[in-house]
């Protein structure tokens, strides 16, 4: 059995609630890749049940098999009983941790995000080592067996890290207009050391808005790194981190462009830390009310694309990030694609299905995550969409790595960027 306050007897209430119907196979993306009952939500809460029987120990193939879950949320939006499978999930990879001890990999991630200096110094490294090393090493290296971490070889594509991070781009503070909002901007790790146009593009926005633009220097990681390998003590270490830093902006909202740092703000610290900490959880709920998407705070505050112009015509398909579908934040950003003029919005077929990357799902099943993404890719092409816009960097990457290996050029951008894009500046 499992101890007393063990993170899987916290959810034992919640284990209760599957009836082994199997509704999660036809949602579940991992299942339909691996094809194997562990793989699939129902199986994940049969082994969860197991585990706190005593039936089976937390080896191998528990790791194995819990690590087998994108936390995507489709199984939940679907299942008649609404079981929080991710849930679930997260409680086992924690149990999993504090038996077993975190993977070196999830080890590694743990020290860099809750250090923002060793996060500058590796981000650093990586720009200058990456284009020298990463892709140099052969999938059959012994480097790769010993240390298989995702950048190592192989065929994907990795984007080159920006030469300045954002956060050193800015002050800390820009003056809007008078009875504007004051916006504090949390900008995440995508946005300020790869793709650092999106940070621009968000700024650009929320200055034309007249917002009162926050940029706090010392903000972290969000934890969902962390969280993903089970780690959270760290992720409890960064949501005070975050909170702190975010509380002393005495902004009006929290914007993030990034879907999975808004999740993390909005659901995960109040779940995962504000529940563990009752001292922190009035403060964690306080934070998540005023966490808003970029697209949704940009309507709330009457942006009307009509009124910029500028910019090439496109035709763009739209991708739901997951952390944005599960939060029902889906028809915001088509409404201001649809009423940009030069955009040709372009349904694709499932767009609300998952890219694949989830977290750390990519790192230790790339060719799984791939296969998943291969139906992404094919929606994509299938539309003729001159670029697929979407609300997640970490989608923007996965999907340019499956559009560059099939060969097909179609643009992958930030919605935020194709909207700054029409600005009269």
């Amino acid at each position: 059995m499992t101890k007393k306050n063990s993170p899987l007897e916290r959810v034992e209430k919640e284990l209760k609630k599957c009836v082994k119907c199997g509704a999660c196979r036809a949602n579940c993306p991992a299942f339909s890749a691996f094809q194997r009952e562990p793989a699939v939500a129902r199986g994940k809460v049969a082994l969860a049940q197991h585990i706190m029987k005593g039936d089976i120990t937390l080896d191998d193939g528990s790791y194995a098999a819990m690590s087998k879950c994108l936390l995507c949320g489709s199984c939940v939006e679907k299942c008649p009983n609404v079981v929080p499978t991710d849930e679930i999930v997260v409680a086992a990879r924690e149990a999993l941790a504090q038996q077993r001890g975190l993977t070196t990999f999830h080890q590694a991630v743990g020290r860099v995000v809750a250090n923002r200096s060793l996060m500058n110094l590796g981000a650093l490294a990586a720009r200058i080592l990456g284009p020298l090393f990463f892709r140099k090493v052969p999938a059959t290296s012994g480097l790769r067996l010993r240390f298989p971490l995702p950048f190592l070889g192989g065929t994907r594509h990795i984007p080159q890290l920006a030469k300045k991070p954002f956060l050193k781009r800015h002050p800390e503070e820009i003056p809007g207009k008078p009875g504007q909002p004051r916006v504090a901007f949390f900008v995440g790790c995508m946005s300020n050391f790869v793709y650092t146009e999106i940070g621009e593009a968000t700024l650009a926005l929320l200055q034309h808005m007249g917002c009162t633009v926050v940029i706090p220097k010392l903000q972290n990681c969000c934890g969902l790194p962390a969280m993903s390998g089970g780690d959270i003590n760290t992720v409890r270490e960064l949501a005070e981190k975050n909170l702190a830093v975010l509380e002393a902006c005495r902004a009006d909202y929290v914007v993030t462009s990034c879907a999975t740092c808004g999740g993390a703000l909005h659901r995960l610290y109040p779940l995962v830390v504000g529940k563990r900490n009752p001292e922190l959880a009035e403060r964690l709920k306080a934070l998540a009310d005023k966490c808003i998407d970029t697209a949704v705070l940009l309507q709330k505050l009457g942006f009307n694309p009509e009124e910029t112009g500028g910019g090439e015509n496109l035709k763009v398909t739209y991708h739901d990030p997951c952390h944005l579908r599960t939060a029902g934040i889906t028809k915001e950003p088509r409404r201001l694609l649809t009423a940009t003029p030069g955009v040709q919005l372009v349904e694709m077929e499932g767009a609300d299905k998952c890219c694949g990357l989830g977290g750390t799902f990519n790192v230790y099943h790339y060719d799984s995550s791939m296969k998943i993404n291969a139906g992404k890719t094919a929606a994509i092409q299938a539309t003729g969409a001159d670029a697929v816009a979407t609300g997640c960097p970490g989608c923007m990457m996965q999907l340019s790595d499956g559009l560059k290996q099939a060969g097909d050029k179609t643009k992958v951008i930030h919605t935020v960027q194709l909207l700054a894009s029409k600005i009269r500046r």
